[in-house]
């Protein structure tokens, strides 16, 4: 059903349908009641956490950024993902400057539609795997098979998570 383009989040589902169509990429975006954690958002989709992964942000000291592909159940390991990008310094940016590089609000965060082409760095324990992300709007969530995505964007599959806690 079409989505009414009132609503700026609505047209971040949108953003997400068209990037997908262009890299001939097949997915499935569901809306579902708002969440206020992961775990909440994969309760309600009847997934486990590990289902959902996080595409976070990070900013490099260089002032670009790229997207790291956590699954939901783990976070990202800083040593690992700063020796796969060969940089000394990362960092999550504020929720002001993840919308200005990517358009979408902290939570909604998909490389695809994002208004900039990030590089995309995935941690291997998704591939195999289809996942749940955000999908560029609250109260949606993107479906794809993660190996599907990582070839679409040519993401560097790495070892850049680790255990929450």
């Amino acid at each position: 059903m079409p989505e009414p383009a009132t609503s700026e989040g609505l047209r971040g589902t949108e953003r997400v349908r068209e990037a997908a169509a262009d890299r001939g990429l097949s997915i499935e975006i569901r809306e579902r009641p708002a969440a206020n954690s992961l775990p909440e958002a994969a309760a309600i989709l009847g997934i486990p956490p590990s289902g959902i992964v996080k595409t976070l942000v990070v900013k490099r000291s260089d002032g670009t950024y790229l997207f790291a592909l956590i699954p939901g159940d783990r976070a990202i390991s800083w040593p690992k993902l700063r020796a796969v990008v060969g940089v000394n310094k990362l960092q999550l940016p504020d929720p002001e400057r993840a919308l200005a590089a990517t358009g979408y609000e902290r939570g909604t965060i998909v490389p695809l539609g994002s208004t900039h082409d990030w590089p995309v760095y995935a941690d291997s324990a998704i591939v195999g795997r289809r996942i749940a992300m955000g999908a560029g709007a609250h109260g949606y969530s993107l479906f794809v098979e993660a190996d599907d995505l990582i070839a679409a964007y040519g993401a560097t599959v790495a070892d850049i998570s680790q255990p929450l806690g």
